[in-house]
């Protein structure tokens, strides 16, 4: 059993995948921990983690839940910013609405439990909000703008405000999980005025991402990655979580931009039409890995050769 430290943690998005993983690492990490979920009974207890009910699109929800923890701990030592939505399909297929939502789960839904807790940790002295974003907040997504872009808006929300809250105590971390196997391709949400152009482009997209999070890591892996994040003495900026998350990362940052885009279209087999992709939409590395999975190895831009999968 995990000696309790006394710090508190609020996880949204808590009762299954990734969020999930988070709570019980929080917990075997000394935490009292809080998890959230919209159809949650207030006070359920799942394992260690209570739970309470929440809708990050809300301001007074979002106002209720960490008057709940205070209520119930006296104090939030981490937010874990986890809880999102994904939709899938060209950009032009999403209504301006439907990208409204989006942003108002995956970003808004941040920012606002961010300034819910921001009064009482300034007042602590100490506090550490953490981010829960992506690969896909560093590299473009072809048929999941939507769902990049919100994440890109993460990262560039996190990093700023994380040097406006500095002095007062409080970090802002992000952590990046590459492909995790969650389900989240189940859950997606489908454009709402699909176009027939796109139709085998996102065939393609589709069955690219069920392989590659049925193959990707285990949650407890970005379970781990936010427990560092809550913990470490001298915490990072960003937290890759997994191999697949390092090497993209470290390819972002080091690979010449017109390599990696290349990169991108041929992984995503947007170099020929749609139309002669064949009758499978992948084609499989000698490791057994669909192509669009690939990302050009950072340190290796002279010859593209030995492409790691994305």
């Amino acid at each position: 059993m995990a000696v309790k430290t006394g710090r508190v943690a609020l996880v949204t998005g808590a009762s299954s995948g990734i969020g999930e993983a988070a709570a019980r690492a929080l917990v075997g990490a000394g935490f009292t921990v809080y998890g959230t979920s919209r159809r949650a009974t207030a006070g359920e207890k799942r394992e260690e983690v209570v739970f309470l009910p929440l809708d990050v699109d809300d301001d007074e929800s979002a106002a209720g839940a960490v008057r709940e923890v205070l209520d119930r701990s006296g104090r939030i030592d981490v937010l874990v910013n986890n809880a999102g939505v994904g939709v899938a399909g060209a950009a032009e297929e999403s209504s301006v609405e439907q990208a409204r939502a989006l942003f108002e789960t995956n970003l808004f839904g941040a920012m606002r439990m961010t300034r819910a807790v921001l009064p009482l940790m300034r007042q602590q002295g100490s506090g550490r909000i953490i981010n829960v974003s992506s690969i896909v907040g560093l590299i473009p997504v072809p048929f999941m703008a939507l769902y990049a872009s919100s994440k890109h808006a993460l990262e560039g929300y996190s990093e700023s405000v994380d040097h406006e809250l500095r002095e007062h105590g409080v970090r802002v971390l992000l952590v990046e999980p590459g492909f995790t196997n969650t389900g989240f391709d189940a859950s997606l949400a489908a454009a709402d005025q699909p176009l027939p152009l796109y139709a085998r482009r996102r065939e393609i997209v589709d069955v690219g991402l069920a392989d590659a999070l049925k193959a990707g890591d285990e949650p407890s892996v970005v379970g781990r990655a936010i427990v560092a994040a809550a913990t470490d003495k001298r915490p990072k900026l960003r937290y890759p979580a997994g191999s697949l998350a390092r090497r993209v990362s470290k390819a972002r940052r080091y690979v010449p931009a017109a390599i990696f885009d290349k990169q991108i279209r041929k992984t995503n087999q947007l170099n020929r039409p749609a139309s002669t992709t064949g009758s499978s939409p992948e084609r499989k590395t000698s490791h057994g890995q669909p192509t669009s999975l690939q990302a050009p190895q950072a340190g290796s831009h002279r010859k593209q050769a030995g492409g790691e999968e994305l």
